[in-house]
């Protein structure tokens, strides 16, 4: 059953590496390969033991269900964020930021954008400033060719903003959830290599040609824009949003209480004043501005798939396996060991990590590290994971939720992607995790 276990997994992966080509949304291989995974586990009867979270042989249902506990932690938070964001959305709070630009110069554009998705992606997170930024390039560049070049800086932007918050990537919200970092250790330890990983693409695109001369701006209704900001709230919507979000680490360090605590309380405080915003004597315009609406747009294929990828991950690290010392281990920690015996410069190992991540998904990388180390809180091998597989997707157009949703909604080519822009993506990635084990070195 160990053998039936393991080629769910590969097979189920393989299945999500190719869910374009398969026309398979990628969330039934993980539901499937989750599921699969625990009842061949159980099949095994008595000779397949699992551990669990002391090292320890537990029972089956047990460790399942610790597991579970663990992974709802993560769901319920991101369902949290994404409700929020689609809030704020609803209300038009982020084109009281975006209306503001008024450059013509392709460069500066092009700057303006960049630092706008490093700071709004470390706040929201890295595919909803992207799908954000994608809105507002549309109105600002109006010709797609050109456009689509600005898009891909926003997504290498995006990014490199979601890998230093807690809150701006799935991988960092994985491991602050996890215990493995804290907000001011990750902060404090990724803001410089997250800001190279960006400043070198921008200081490449100088010297392209797809960022020299002026674009024509497309017009901005002003009175429209300002009778929105007064009607919907926008500006209210907005200012709460983003502080309901930067309170989640806040509250937990006041209160040590998990996460997800301090992600209920911002989202009832946001859906209160949601509703104050639009009084229900005009019930039926106001659906369209309602929480309720908000939960219908958020992606709960996404939850799904996380729900699904994470059992199966859990499975690989709960399923015992004989270690090379004669007692029972985790098949992770058992890889892990190999791994650092087959390679032993562990930096070398993780920047390995950050370019896989751009051709298979960073979810089940980082939940399988998580399961294969031990380090304690903010180790610093736990900071340069999140930098890698934050932005290591990059690379490729289909290496990150950033780059899968820039893709959907522009139609961007994979192999004109390939071509322009990973080569400036990998020197970003190059130079911040450069940058990374500097530090480290120095202090």
């Amino acid at each position: 059953m160990l053998i039936a276990v393991v080629l769910t997994f590969i097979i189920g992966y393989l299945v999500i590496v190719f869910e374009h080509p398969l026309r398979l949304d990628k969330t039934v291989p993980a539901l499937l390969m989750g599921a699969l995974c625990w009842a061949f586990i159980t099949l095994g009867g008595d000779d397949m033991h699992v551990m669990n979270h002391l090292h320890e042989i537990g029972e089956i249902e047990g460790v399942l269900l610790h597991h579970i506990g663990k992974i709802a932690e993560i769901l319920i938070f991101l369902i949290g964020a994404m409700t929020i964001v689609e809030l704020v959305d609803l209300h038009k709070g982020f084109a009281v930021i975006t209306n503001r630009i008024k450059t013509t110069s392709k460069f500066q554009m092009v700057s303006l954008i960049c630092i706008l998705a490093f700071f709004l992606s470390a706040t929201l997170d890295n595919l909803a400033s992207t799908i954000v930024l994608v809105s507002l390039l549309r109105r600002l560049v109006p010709n797609k060719e050109e456009r689509i070049w600005f898009v891909s800086f926003a997504v290498i932007a995006a990014n490199a903003g979601g890998a230093w918050s807690p809150i701006g990537d799935v991988t960092t919200t994985m491991l602050w959830i996890g215990d493995k970092v804290s907000t001011m250790g990750l902060i404090t330890h990724l803001v410089l290599p997250s800001l190279v990983c960006l400043i070198l693409p921008l200081l490449v695109a100088r010297q392209l040609k797809a960022f020299k001369g002026n674009i024509t701006l497309a017009e901005v209704n002003t009175d429209e824009a300002k009778l929105d900001e007064k009607i919907l709230g926008s500006k209210r919507m907005l200012a709460f949003g983003l502080g309901g979000l930067v309170f989640v680490p806040i509250f937990k360090t006041i209160t040590h209480l998990p996460p997800y605590v301090g992600m209920m309380l911002a989202l009832g405080v946001v859906w209160l004043v949601s509703e104050f915003i639009h009084p229900q004597e005009e019930f039926e315009e106001n659906q369209k501005y309602s929480a309720h609406n908000a939960l219908s747009r958020i992606e709960m294929s996404s939850i799904l798939f996380f729900l699904g990828i994470l059992v199966a991950v859990a499975a690989l690290e709960s399923l015992a396996v004989m270690g090379p010392e004669g007692h029972e281990v985790g098949l992770l920690s058992f890889l892990a060991e190999k791994l650092d015996a087959a390679v032993p410069n562990q930096n070398i190992v993780v920047i390995l990590l950050g370019v896989l991540s751009a051709i298979i998904d960073n979810v089940p990388l980082v939940a399988a590290s998580m399961g294969m180390y031990t380090f304690e809180t903010d180790h610093f091998m736990w900071h340069f994971i999140a930098y890698s597989a934050g932005t290591g997707g990059s690379m490729l157009i289909i290496g990150s939720a950033a780059g899968v949703a820039a893709m959907g909604m522009e139609k961007i080519d994979f192999i004109w992607y390939f071509k322009n822009i990973s080569w400036i993506a990998a020197i970003g990635f190059i130079g911040g995790a450069l940058t990374f084990i500097a530090m480290h070195l120095t202090f």
